[in-house]
């Protein structure tokens, strides 16, 4: 978080990102952080914690949908090098939301895999349709959030590190017009 309030006032260190760190880290990784975030090329992890080479784990998927492989690739780091966050970072305006969002409303199914995004952010749906508000998607957006946090803390593997306290998930919102990460669930005490 730190990292994000030098990215908000502009006040960058871009630590680790020389060729010395480079060397350092070419025959192993310790990451302190993995991040599962959207595709989204708008929400770059590494640039808007302002961490670098080599510090996070770094997953990208439309909406942050999970699948298999997906949970597999969030699940490596504190499984095999004790990685103590994770963190599910939705945003402001995700286009595979709000394409969602339309598709299920209104009963179009979207072409190819896309149908696959559609259908992982289905149980988003569901709170953005009975809240409603302003911007749904944004509710949904929010949802999602909140539902892949939780589904990646009570999974099987990662549930007793975080019954433990070796692991924190945290859902996380990244505001496209300001910069700033807002913790939603899960922040460690």
């Amino acid at each position: 978080m730190d990292g994000n309030k030098r990215w908000v006032s502009g006040d960058l260190e871009h630590p680790d990102r020389d060729p010395d760190r480079r060397e350092f880290v070419a025959q192993e990784q310790v990451p302190f952080g993995s991040v599962l975030s959207c595709i989204d090329s708008r929400v770059p992890p590494e640039l808007l914690f302002d961490t670098g080479l080599g510090d996070l784990y770094v997953m990208r998927t439309g909406g942050e949908a999970i699948g298999p492989v997906v949970t597999g690739s969030v699940e490596y780091g504190p499984m095999t090098s004790g990685t103590p966050l994770i963190v599910v970072l939705g945003h402001q305006r995700c286009g595979a939301v709000a394409a969602a969002y339309k598709s299920i409303r209104d009963s179009k199914p979207l072409p190819g895999n896309l149908q696959a995004i559609v259908e992982a952010l289905r149980p988003a749906y569901e709170p953005a349709a009975r809240e409603g508000g302003s911007d749904p998607v944004e509710t949904m957006a929010r949802a999602q959030v909140k539902l892949t946090a939780e589904d990646l803390r009570s999974n099987k593997d990662l549930a007793p590190l975080v019954k433990k306290g070796a692991l924190a998930v945290v859902g996380a919102y990244y505001s496209l017009d300001t910069g700033k990460v807002e913790i939603l669930t899960g922040a460690p005490s």
